[in-house]
């Protein structure tokens, strides 16, 4: 490993120290967001209030170089309150584009699900394609450009739950609980002294430039055709149950996209990556296969009669598709 691989893959760990000792007893979302970051991809959150979900990206923004924007999504909220809208100026006689705070590299859309389909569309162009259509208008994202949505699970009166096609834009699904009984008196002493002090602005630990570098990294890091091969056939087995189990066809109404494939590779090559390794392996494929199959498996009603969730199939078909 070459010495500016190093550098960048110090630079990364350090930032997940950073954020770590500022979201405590949640790992596993830290190092997550990081995955999604490198992979330029997005992440939907899911879990109960008061978690930190918005301080960890909040967090994150603060210690990279970009700027941070959050938005609060409301039932009557509308498409141009992200993406922005003309504004007609009489002194000039002309509209002016006023954009919405979707411009932001690093996006949060607060409770998602509390907004109507087409307000949650809004993000569907800048997630996808990169750029935003306002009239006649198409503007471009910046390169860096990274969605992290969050969703109560608990509270489902007055929501509308994320259609399949955008569920799919998103890279991972990740679940997160409460924290151990240790680390929540870590939070309450953190929580004080934070009061007692008065709050300093973080050093800002990555430059945009370092980390398209590392996003250079992740995709050069090497991957055995039998890997690949093994992604594929996990992602098969979604479709054609019935090759490894009538059961597993049973279960699962309609199969994850072509995009669970790229975002599989892409999440293995992250992780093996901030873990220092030089190849992927298929621990890392294991490791982040839930979060990416969680948002895209349907289930069928038997499956739901089972009370069988959609982590529950993906260790089946963990258990049935050979490692590579």
């Amino acid at each position: 490993m070459s010495t500016s691989e190093f550098s960048l893959l110090s630079g990364f760990q350090q930032l997940q120290q950073q954020i770590n000792q500022q979201i405590i007893g949640q790992p596993q979302l830290t190092e997550r967001m990081l995955v999604a970051l490198l992979a330029e991809g997005h992440i939907l959150v899911e879990g109960p209030p008061g978690l930190a979900k918005t301080k960890a990206i909040k967090t994150l923004a603060e210690l990279i170089e970009g700027s941070f924007h959050r938005i609060q999504f409301t039932p009557d909220l509308l498409p141009s309150d992200i993406t922005g809208t003309e504004i007609y100026r009489p002194e000039t006689g002309a509209f002016e584009f006023q954009s919405g705070p979707i411009f932001h590299n690093l996006l949060l859309a607060d409770e998602i699900n509390r907004a109507p389909a087409k307000v949650q569309a809004a993000l569907l162009e800048a997630m996808a394609e990169g750029q935003v259509s306002v009239g006649k208008r198409s503007m471009p994202m910046e390169k860096l450009f990274m969605v992290m949505a969050t969703q109560n699970p608990l509270e489902q009166e007055g929501t509308y739950p994320l259609p399949e096609a955008q569920l799919d834009r998103f890279m991972m699904h990740l679940k997160v609980d409460y924290p151990e009984a240790e680390a929540e008196l870590q939070i309450l002493e953190l929580a004080e002294n934070e009061a007692r002090q008065t709050p300093t602005a973080d050093a800002i630990l990555m430059s945009q430039e370092q980390l398209f570098q590392a996003r250079q990294e992740v995709l050069g890091l090497y991957m055995a055709d039998s890997i690949k091969d093994y992604i594929v056939q996990l992602v098969i087995a979604t479709r054609q149950g019935a090759k490894y189990s009538q059961e597993l066809a049973d279960w699962i109404a309609v199969g994850v996209s072509p995009r669970a494939t790229i975002s599989l590779s892409l999440g293995a090559r992250a992780h093996a990556w901030l873990n220092g390794q030089e190849f992927v392996t298929p621990d890392n494929v294991q490791a982040v296969i839930h979060d990416v199959f969680r948002h895209r498996l349907l289930l069928n009603f038997e499956a739901q009669a089972q009370n069988l969730s959609e982590d529950d199939i993906t260790d089946k078909i963990l258990q049935l598709v050979p490692v590579a």
